[in-house]
């Protein structure tokens, strides 16, 4: 697919949306392309993390609606099933991914396009970069999971102020209020983000993905199930390599080498 660049270096899925005379707004054939990716990626032993980012003044300026069956058109259920099928799809192929994946913002991540990035495990953002819930200013609800998300990441007051408004939202302005991990200099965004994404490469895989799973189920379960789930993800990861590598690293008081198994 032209629109969605993709390879493989230093065990990283380097994943690049390249319609940038569109802001890289996703057609469905692009979102479908991405599930694909994310879910290989989970399953291929030579990647290790996953690289998500941008090119041309965009990020993702959300799902593209040209061409789409007009309000005439639907039946009742075809609005749900869609999002069911698609964007809500696309969000938990990222949550679910078992690799970090990191998203790079170099520029306007509008509606779904926001919601890809901060579904990611970590996000960079350019000093340029703004989120934009721009739902509002259609008159529509706000899907692909930013009713999930948002109230997971910043308290509920100001998620409400980003959706009721669809001000964009300044990067220094994400980074404050918690919904990126870091702004850089527009001119730094790709060397900072290719310095994080081959640090998550060289990490114990399996932990890291053990990690994210019960990170992103701890919100959603009590204390007794938490602690469980959290005993027996330590019960299965003590069964890696990497985990015998780190604790014999520890005791011969050097690096670890992870290699991801």
């Amino acid at each position: 697919m032209r629109e969605i660049r993709h390879d493989i270096r230093d065990r990283i899925l380097h994943v690049t949306l390249d319609r940038p005379e569109s802001l890289n707004a996703l057609t469905p054939a692009m979102r479908d392309h991405l599930i694909d990716l994310l879910t290989q990626a989970s399953a291929d032993p030579d990647v290790r993390a996953v690289l998500l980012t941008g090119t041309g003044r965009g990020f993702c300026a959300g799902a593209d609606l040209r061409g789409g069956p007009g309000t005439a058109d639907r039946a009742p259920g075809d609005v749900a099933r869609v999002l069911r099928l698609g964007a809500q799809r696309l969000m938990a192929a990222v949550l679910d991914c078992e690799k970090p994946v990191l998203a790079a913002v170099n520029g306007t991540a509008a509606g779904l396009g926001a919601h890809l990035a901060l579904a990611c495990d970590l996000v960079l953002a350019a000093e340029s970069a703004r989120f934009i819930e721009v739902f509002v200013r259609r008159g529509l609800v706000p899907d692909a999971a930013g009713t999930y998300l948002l109230p997971r990441l910043t308290g509920l007051p100001r998620v409400k102020e980003l959706l009721f408004f669809g001000d964009p939202l300044p990067a220094p302005e994400a980074e404050r209020l918690g919904l990126v991990n870091r702004v850089v200099p527009d001119a730094e965004l790709d060397k900072t983000a290719r310095t994080w994404a081959l640090r998550l490469a060289s990490g114990p895989t399996r932990a890291l993905a053990l990690t994210k799973h019960l990170l992103n189920t701890s919100l959603d379960t009590d204390r007794t199930t938490a602690f469980a789930a959290e005993a027996w993800a330590q019960e299965i990861n003590m069964t890696t390599e990497d985990a015998r590598e780190g604790l014999r690293a520890f005791t011969e008081r050097r690096e670890p080498g992870f290699r991801g198994r």
